[in-house]
């Protein structure tokens, strides 16, 4: 049965796609079926992974909007041995319908069911936000990894986060599914600045364990990938950036196992 999980947090710039879709390009390097589903309305991580969204035929809305199954969305991603639950702008309007929707918070979950035993790992990229969208997401997971920049203010916000992930553990307690913090993951972490270094300590006095040892570090080549359409495991596979993805991976499957 494959692992879902979540790359999620409410505030934007924390390198959640860039962490989803790297992490997605090194779990497949480690020889795992992994697919990468993309629920946010930027659709940054179908770009990232060279798909062309003008040609799509169906995107992850048609999941929500139950018109179509969910193995017709499901497409192929050239550069890595990943498959991806395309993105599109039209997910931005998928909220306001939603909203009557007698199932609104498990509807993804439903959906990915049917497919979990096709994958190792089914990383699903959250929007900015706690919308319904991300309550879906965050429902149909098994585990939340949360991406921390290392700047000031990195913790801003969490709370909201935490409190949220409570609410579904609550909600859970009927169920067989438990939804737990996979990890938090620092990310672009400038190694010529001390703030850096004070929001590790920070970010490990608060969160202890659950803080993964892989830092990702801020790198040139990790801003440079997107505009090819490529992984940076792919479009620079030693630059720093890309080998922190592929130990950040590598700690994971640890923990999985």
């Amino acid at each position: 049965m494959g692992k879902i999980l979540s790359i999620s947090n409410q505030k934007g710039g924390v390198g959640k796609t860039t962490t989803s879709v790297n992490l997605a390009s090194s779990l497949s390097y480690l020889g795992k079926k992994v697919l990468l589903v993309d629920v946010d309305h930027q659709a940054n991580a179908t770009t990232y992974m060279g798909i062309n969204r003008a040609n799509l035929v169906y995107t992850v809305a048609d999941i929500f909007n139950e018109t179509a199954d969910i193995r017709d969305i499901i497409k192929r991603v050239e550069s890595v041995d990943v498959d991806i639950i395309p993105a599109r702008y039209e997910l931005g309007n998928i909220e306001s319908y939603l909203i009557s929707h007698d199932n609104k918070d498990f509807i993804l979950s439903n959906a990915l069911e049917e497919i979990r035993d096709d994958y190792d790992f089914i990383l699903i990229d959250c929007p900015p936000s706690l919308g319904i969208v991300t309550i879906n997401a965050l429902t149909a997971s098994d585990s939340v990894l949360i991406p921390v920049q290392c700047e000031f203010l990195a913790l801003d916000g969490l709370t909201q986060l935490l409190n949220t992930i409570r609410m579904i553990q609550n909600k859970q307690k009927h169920n067989r599914k438990t939804l737990t913090i996979e990890g938090v993951l620092l990310t672009m972490l400038d190694t010529r600045s001390n703030i850096g270094y004070e929001v590790i300590n920070e970010v490990k006095t608060y969160f202890k364990e659950k803080v993964f040892k892989t830092i990702i570090p801020r790198n040139v080549k990790c801003s440079a990938a997107p505009s090819y359409g490529l992984p940076v495991t792919e479009f620079s596979p030693r630059s720093k950036g890309s080998l922190s993805y592929q130990n950040l991976a590598r700690e994971m499957v640890e923990l999985s196992e």
